[in-house]
């Protein structure tokens, strides 16, 4: 099976293809103004290195959120055009869940966060004793300390930071969790494609795969641009 996967949700977009339960080509950039134009110049490219097209594709993954409001509806948007032209089916997954598996068999829950601004952040709390991860606290959008608590409250282990919001807020979660805090070393902060290549494989394995339209972007929480029209309504 030869599946491409996109996770463009956060400041770093990553592409990577797998064939055959491999990954055989992947790439890492710095999301900017330039993504969408980008995008697909890359993916042509690596599919070029395997000497494959947009038709040789089985299945289309993307990260749909939650993380920057441009990033998951360019990579959404570009996985829904792919699916409608080559008729490959779709998989949508979590941002954070990606993150939560840099730390494959761990016996330690974790906890992704990233930055929301509005002094909130993305988070949730996952267990990843086994290659998928379960949810223990779902992915939500909070203040980080109301995060904290709940995170006392669902667990008495010490928990695994990691991502962009485990860095900007390090000195709040040290204050709050105490030497319940496990911070992850830097290159953990980013998410990777191939996590969600894992992702996508066991929900088509279990029948979950989606046509184009059902794969939809997941916020969280309204964007700017409908605060601002609620605001003048």
């Amino acid at each position: 099976m030869r599946i491409l996967c996109l996770d463009t949700s956060t400041s770093l977009a990553n592409i990577a293809l797998a064939v055959d339960e491999r990954i055989v080509a992947g790439s890492v950039f710095t999301c900017n103004r330039t993504l969408s134009a980008r995008l697909l110049p890359e993916i042509e490219r690596l599919l070029g290195l395997e000497g494959l097209g947009y038709g040789d594709l089985d299945l289309l993954a993307v990260a749909v959120g939650p993380g920057s409001f441009t990033g998951v509806r360019c990579g959404v948007a570009t996985v829904q055009g792919l699916s409608l032209a080559t008729g490959a089916p779709c998989v949508g997954f979590s941002t954070l869940a990606t993150q939560a598996m840099n730390f494959p068999f761990s016996a330690l829950p974790v906890c992704p966060l990233l930055d929301a601004r509005k002094s909130e952040v993305y988070a949730s709390l996952y267990d990843c004793s086994t290659p998928i991860p379960s949810p223990l606290i779902n992915d939500c959008v909070i203040p980080p300390e109301r995060m904290f608590d709940l995170i006392r409250e669902t667990t008495d282990q010490a928990v695994i930071f990691v991502g962009e919001g485990a860095a900007r807020y390090h000195d709040v979660i040290a204050a709050r969790m105490g030497e319940r805090a496990v911070f992850a070393p830097f290159p953990h902060h980013g998410g990777h494609a191939a996590n969600g290549v894992l992702l996508a494989l066991d929900a088509f394995r279990n029948g979950l795969a989606q046509k184009p339209s059902h794969v939809q972007p997941v916020y969280l929480r309204a964007s700017e641009a409908e605060y601002a029209k609620m605001k003048k309504g």
